[in-house]
């Protein structure tokens, strides 16, 4: 079965930094796109960052740009999201998600990835 394991959530400070993992099962991810969505309760699931195979080519929503940074290791197998600054509002459900598409604007569509991880908590403190 192919999985998707995100990990590296808890509880952190307002200002503070944390780095979330996802471990892919199959070698096969190292071609597609990944990205990270998140979930506050009560809102709908939206867009955080992205990134291509290349390791190179990435997108951010408007409101982690400039804090939070994606990355991938395709020898490993794993994705990671640095988060710095965080703020209150930055409190989710943090999933990863892998899917062959591409683009400014499909990249940022959840309805575009077909694999997704079970999702890993972060809650900021103000």
């Amino acid at each position: 079965q192919v999985q998707l394991v995100e990990s590296g959530g808890g509880l952190v400070q307002a200002g503070g930094s944390l780095r979330l993992s996802c471990a892919a099962s199959e070698r096969a991810f190292s071609r597609y796109t990944m990205a990270w969505f998140r979930q506050a309760p009560g809102k709908e699931r939206e867009f955080v960052a992205a990134i291509a195979w290349d390791g190179v080519t990435t997108g951010y929503s408007d409101s982690v740009k400039g804090r939070f940074s994606i990355s991938r290791e395709n020898a490993k197998n794993t994705m990671y999201l640095r988060m710095n600054s965080l703020k209150p509002e930055d409190s989710a459900a943090y999933y990863c998600a892998a899917g062959l598409t591409s683009g400014y604007y499909s990249t940022r569509q959840a309805s575009e990835y077909n694999y997704w991880g079970q999702g890993t908590q972060v809650t900021v403190s103000s």
